[in-house]
């Protein structure tokens, strides 16, 4: 699924779909490059909360495999297209 959607971070259009690069986290001293591998946006976005105890926060839209080795799952505004 190919979704546009404005960059909030540098006010250009964005592509972001499943192997797309993306920066993550950009212009921070958490900026890190990677690819998009999961794409969550049919789901939607709901905390786990069971009584008073809270089991997980609303699911992020995208999980990014970083160039380092790592995974993180973001908001389409946290990402800029390479």
């Amino acid at each position: 699924m190919l979704e546009r959607i404005k960059g909030e971070k540098n006010g250009t259009d964005g592509h972001f779909a499943v192997n797309s690069r993306v920066r993550v986290y950009p212009d921070t001293s958490d900026e890190s490059r990677g690819v998009v591998v999961e794409d969550f946006g049919a789901m939607h976005a709901h905390a786990v909360d069971i009584g008073d105890e809270h089991f997980a926060d609303p699911a992020r839209r995208w999980a990014v495999m970083l160039d380092n080795g790592g995974l993180v799952f973001v908001d389409s505004h946290q990402l800029v297209t390479e």
